[in-house]
């Protein structure tokens, strides 16, 4: 059998917590029926949805100069603030280095 992604937890925010556990769930539940399904195209479609809802929650007011828009008032600004939120939030995760990594020491 497949393992299973059990938890999240790297915020302190149970808002954040229960968002992507939401997420981690619907994979599991995608996953689960079919045991030959590829994990990898439903954590893309995951992923992709994801993104999709982050960059329409990042939109500008439309309010020129506005100061809550400054590092979201362009396309670019947000892919930046998007990459940045990925970055951070991938090393974060327990799953971000694997014992399987090349250059990994093993003892």
């Amino acid at each position: 059998m497949r393992e299973r992604i059990d938890t999240v937890s790297n915020m302190d925010d149970p808002i954040f917590d229960h968002a992507a556990q939401q997420v981690i769930d619907a994979g599991n539940k995608l996953a689960e029926p079919d045991e030959s399904a590829d994990v990898r195209e439903i954590a893309d479609g995951l992923l992709a949805g994801a993104i999709q809802y982050w960059l329409f929650s990042r939109q500008p007011c439309g309010e020129p100069f506005c100061e809550a828009c400054e590092d979201i008032d362009t396309a670019e600004k947000r892919l930046k603030a998007l990459r940045d939120a990925v970055e951070q939030l991938a090393q974060s995760s327990e799953y971000f280095h694997s014992t399987y990594d090349l250059g990994v020491g093993h003892a």
